[in-house]
């Protein structure tokens, strides 16, 4: 009985080992960016804000600095802040600032709404006979930082230059992972956690997803982000001619369904790991378990798709293999976490019924599989160390590297309390949604990325 429990964690290790490895090959072994002339394109940025008056002048100003023929799309979803003052301040001075207010009851339905909402006044805004297949819409979180370099990198052959690319995703990094104090209010021991936090968020992201990322370039099923998505806007409109909105509304990853319904419609959606965006990584636990509640409970949202997917003509074999692997994660740790309940469960009443020394003797004499298994679990993760050292922190040593790699392995564990959590969340019936506060902001009463 121990065995069989054992066998499963076993077959999930095996698939996990197995998308890592093509992870990392597609990482190390991706092609030559050739950027392109972002003159060919008419840019526009969605940016998304609910009581962002911390953050938003910045981004704002800086979007307008680096990139001055693009468009400022600033959404306020009913901010309780100065963040609708502030953004109305700036587009008094400039013509391709704009404010998409919003007001309840018709706000502070989710992100998805929001991004609607900016999706219609573009609409409105150009002008009839607009060539809309070289209009780019680029949503940014209100922190999110463009690399000044981006518009060129989407612009390239491999990218919006082809007409068959719907959606671009760059890569994302933590902005704040050389903060030396990240927790300025707290001693040394909370400041040195929280800089491993933020530093694994940084190895998650850029390394790691991405080399995922690169993977799905080769599968066609590469997956949209919130943060540095780029979708073409004849894309979006075919979307919205099915769907009825581009944004699905409700949906707690309505990045990753924006994605799934642009393969569906016919357009191919690609990576580029050589430029990105940089947003803040979470110095708090409780912060990041709660952002990462919402993710799992939106994959799981997502297994609905999974006979479209399915069924579709659009995705390969192995796009639907990718895919289907993305949707289960969240059950494959729910199965998980309940084996090793019921594994503990079996053991104890083997013990109660008097079985307790041949089941301990059993459990002993499979040591070697247990300690094998291990091995073969941390490696994966120590492995990215040496390459996030050589691509993102080439200051420091070889081993400081590994221990990284060994951190992103104990940080991989929150998965399960947040699949957990997810579940009960949606058993409950709850599926609100909001925004994760910024570092910048106090902390105060209230939700913090996802309602509770």
């Amino acid at each position: 009985m121990h065995l069989v429990l054992l066998l499963f964690p076993f077959a999930l290790l095996l698939c996990f080992l197995l998308y890592w490895a093509g992870a990392r090959h597609a990482y190390l072994r991706r092609p030559e960016l050739v950027p392109g002339d972002p003159g060919e394109f008419d840019w526009h940025f969605f940016v998304p804000c609910r009581d962002e008056e911390a953050v938003v002048g910045t981004t704002v100003a800086r979007l307008r600095a680096d990139f001055p023929e693009a468009h400022v799309w600033v959404i306020d979803d009913d901010s309780d802040d100065r963040t609708a003052e502030i953004v109305a301040g700036l587009a008094d001075g400039d013509v391709r600032v704009h404010l998409v207010r919003r007001e309840r009851p018709d706000a502070r339905l989710g992100k998805g709404a929001a991004l609607n909402a900016a999706y219609a006044q573009l609409d409105e805004f150009l002008p009839a006979g607009a060539d809309r297949a070289r209009v780019v819409v680029c949503v940014i979180d209100a922190d999110g930082h463009l690399a000044p370099h981006a518009l060129e990198r989407v612009s390239g052959p491999a990218a919006f230059g082809d007409p068959e690319i719907g959606g671009v995703q760059v890569s994302v990094r933590m902005r704040n992972v050389d903060d030396r104090r990240p927790l300025p209010d707290h001693g040394r021991l909370r400041n040195a956690l929280a800089r491993l936090l933020v530093r694994v968020q940084d190895m998650e992201f850029s390394v790691s997803n991405a080399g995922m990322q690169l993977l799905r370039t080769r599968t066609g099923s590469v997956g949209l982000g919130g943060n540095g998505q780029f979708t073409r806007l004849t894309a979006l409109d075919r979307i919205a001619a099915a769907e009825r909105r581009p944004w699905q509304r409700g949906a707690l990853l309505e990045d990753y369904e924006l994605g799934l319904h642009m393969i569906l419609g016919g357009y191919q959606i690609t990576h580029v790991a050589d430029t990105w965006v940089s947003q803040e990584g979470l110095p708090h636990a409780r912060r990041l378990l709660t952002q990462r509640t919402r993710w799992a409970q939106g994959n799981l949202q997502c297994l609905r798709y999974a006979p479209r997917v399915i069924a579709s003509r659009h995705y390969g074999a192995r796009g639907v293999l990718e895919t289907l692997y993305t949707f289960f994660q969240p059950v494959a740790h729910l199965l998980t976490l309940a084996l090793c309940l019921l594994l503990g469960v079996s053991v104890g009443l083997d013990v109660a019924g008097g079985a307790g020394a041949g089941a301990l003797a059993g459990l002993v004499a499979l040591w070697p599989l247990a300690a094998g298994l291990a091995a073969v679990s941390i490696a994966p993760f120590l492995l990215w160390g040496p390459v996030y050292r050589r691509d993102r922190a080439p200051d420091r040593s070889l081993a400081v590297s590994l221990g990284w790699g060994l951190a992103l392995w104990l940080y991989a564990y929150h998965l399960f309390p947040a699949s957990a959590r997810a579940l009960g969340r949606m058993v409950r019936g709850r599926s609100g949604w909001a925004k994760t506060r910024r570092n910048a902001e106090a902390v105060t009463a209230g939700p913090v990325a996802i309602e509770s």
